[in-house]
């Protein structure tokens, strides 16, 4: 299973219909969330948005905040998650840049560019690396 929170147009080209989370509507539990972020490799940081965000407001850039005071943010504001996560057979990714989420589909023959024309799949098949 192709499982998203939000979803990068880079696996419908691949052929696969992921199943798309609407983060605000149905947020990842935090043991869930707990799991995505480990996965991904990340540390709870780093899983967390800022930009357009309370951020700011909640005082989440004190250095002193625990990962639990951080997850707890998390779960209560889940605009606070950042995005896209992709889950499948092959992985977790934090797919920001978006074609991340190559390291974890099967491998992509077609040429692929991003809506504001990033060629990140050449003409040959091959991953442009930036």
């Amino acid at each position: 299973e192709y499982l998203v929170i939000e979803s990068p147009p880079l696996i419908r080209h691949v052929g696969i219909e992921p199943r798309v989370i609407d983060y605000q509507r149905d947020p990842p539990t935090r043991p869930r969330l707990i799991t995505l972020i480990q996965a991904a490799g990340l540390s709870v940081r780093d899983a967390l948005r800022q930009k357009g965000t309370p951020y700011l407001d909640l005082g989440l850039d004190d250095p002193a905040l625990s990962d639990d005071d951080l997850l707890d943010a998390m779960v209560r504001h889940p605009i606070l998650i950042n995005r896209p996560f992709v889950e499948t057979p092959l992985g977790v990714r934090l797919c920001r840049p978006s074609e991340l989420v190559l390291d974890i589909l099967p491998p992509v023959t077609r040429p692929f560019a991003k809506e504001d024309g990033e060629v990140v799949i050449d003409a040959s098949g091959r991953r442009v690396l930036r």
